[in-house]
């Protein structure tokens, strides 16, 4: 029996692709994109408009975008936070990350149909990884969202390091809270709370995503994203389910990690999730054999394993 549907956003192409020492080109990511639509994901994050010399990975931003717009753009958010921007419509959406004004110029010339900003809810990840303080990235945020609304741009924010940062150890829900509370008033669709360096655990995912749901309006989605850093991403996500969320992020083989988080490994990867989920009794609209087929392709073309154990042991009953 299906309990509920959960939605998945693939960002192998972004967050997957941006710590890995193999250098895609445009075309294997278009290729990868591709792979992952027809695998039936409707969300995708397929580059970030970032300093190529900080990500050499998504210098090719433009060029990725450029090579999807022969599709037509659109939102693949939650039916209830569709804003239809631009006033069309396709099955998948395309999610471009930015990090200031600088990053949104960039994004609004690509044509792209879905932000996501990003908010480091410590002064020192924030520095380290966006070379301003929570309080600048906030206000850099807010300025994306503005100028995103003017244009009927839907806007996500996520917010690093909300269940531990690297170099302060454990942050405060207090601390989470007070950034969220700046950010939902300035009109996100939608806000993510990540475990960069994936050292959350089960327990602290329940009690976070309640205090958060209790102090954010009902209309702005939550959405969750964790690292699999020490075994725990996949618990994590089945408690953030099981706590409300009917957002997750992953990424197909569970390539990736944060390249300013020291130690960090990948992101849960995207199969292994929809397995757990179809086996918990949830819906997500995508295909296990597919992802399967296209985490194969993906691996032979980095040259090197994917962490992803389902890819090795494959789907039960087989």
């Amino acid at each position: 029996m299906v309990t509920a549907r959960v939605q998945i956003v693939d960002v192998a192409p972004r967050d997957g692709l941006q710590s890995d020492a193999v250098m895609f080109t445009t075309e294997q990511k278009l290729e990868l994109i591709r792979r992952i639509e027809a695998a039936g994901i409707d969300r995708i994050e397929v580059a970030s408009f970032v300093h190529p010399g900080r990500v050499p990975q998504m210098a090719d931003a433009e060029a990725v975008f450029a090579g999807l717009s022969a599709r037509v753009p659109g939102n693949g958010m939650p039916s209830e936070l569709q804003r239809s921007p631009r006033g069309n419509d396709k099955a998948a959406s395309h999610i471009g990350l930015v990090l200031n004004e600088r990053g949104f110029d960039r994004a609004l010339a690509a044509n792209v149909g879905e932000i996501n900003v990003v908010v480091a809810v410590t002064d020192e990840f924030s520095q380290a990884n966006q070379a301003m303080s929570t309080d600048e990235s906030i206000a850099a945020a807010s300025i994306v969202m503005r100028r995103a609304a003017e244009h009927g741009i839907p806007v996500s924010v996520t917010l690093s390091v909300a269940f531990g940062c690297p170099f302060i150890g454990e942050v405060s829900v207090d601390r989470v809270l007070g950034v969220v509370h700046r950010i939902a008033t300035k009109g996100p669709s939608e806000i993510a709370l990540a475990d960069t360096i994936g050292c959350a655990v089960p327990v602290a995912v329940r009690g976070l995503i309640s205090a958060v749901s209790d102090c954010i309006d009902p209309a702005i989605h939550l959405r969750a994203h964790f690292h699999n850093t020490r075994n725990s991403g996949l618990a994590n996500a089945l408690a953030a389910v099981e706590s409300g969320v009917r957002v997750i992020d992953a990424s197909l083989g569970g390539i990736g990690g944060c390249p300013f988080a020291p130690r960090a490994t990948g992101n849960i990867p995207t199969e292994d999730l929809v397995y757990l989920l179809h086996r918990s009794g949830y819906e997500t609209g995508v295909s296990l054999e597919r992802l399967l087929a296209a985490s194969g392709w993906l691996e032979s073309e980095l040259g090197h394993p994917v962490p992803s154990l389902v890819a090795k042991a494959g789907p039960f009953p087989m």
